[in-house]
């Protein structure tokens, strides 16, 4: 998959989204290359492998392009050997709300407590049905982007979060 990339992200409330979803999987990602807002990234998920390149964002931080290509288990595994330090392990729920599905991204590791919701759109202005685990929004707050992640993990800084927002 290639093209630009729209999305909104979420702070997730509560576990509901663990019945809504109507699949799941754990996800390992690593960062071969990360600056500039520019990142390739491999991962692996459900068995097999993925290499992604993206762009920087725009200034709102919802739009990017994104290059995707399926590539086999074993490259994806011989490519962790190239990533920077540190790695991103979660597992991602697909719950469906009205014609969108939210990826929920649950974190491990030290990214732990941290849940967050995306929704894909095909505008900027798309509008979509929240469900009703959705928080606040987190759209363009690079701490939570995973390449923020994997350098400054959010057990980190979580505590610099309104009580609201954890």
């Amino acid at each position: 998959m290639s093209g630009l990339e729209i999305e909104r992200k979420f702070l997730v409330t509560g576990d509901a989204y663990k019945q809504a979803a109507y699949g799941s999987s754990r996800i390992k990602q690593g960062y071969i290359c990360s600056g500039g807002g520019r990142t390739v990234r491999v991962r692996i998920r459900g068995g097999r492998g993925y290499l992604t390149i993206k762009g920087p964002s725009d200034a709102k931080g919802m739009s990017r392009y994104e290059f995707e290509k399926e590539i086999t288990l074993e490259e994806a595994e011989q490519l962790f050997g190239l990533c920077e330090p540190g790695i991103i392990d979660k597992t991602r729920y697909l719950v469906k709300s009205g014609k969108h599905t939210f990826e929920v991204d649950e974190f491990y590791g030290d990214n732990e407590g941290l849940v967050m919701a995306e929704v894909e759109l095909e505008s900027e202005d798309e509008a979509f049905e929240k469900p009703g685990f959705i928080g606040r929004e987190v759209t363009g707050d690079r701490r939570f982007y995973n390449s923020h992640l994997r350098k400054h993990p959010f057990a980190i800084w979580r505590v610099s979060l309104p009580p609201e927002s954890q």
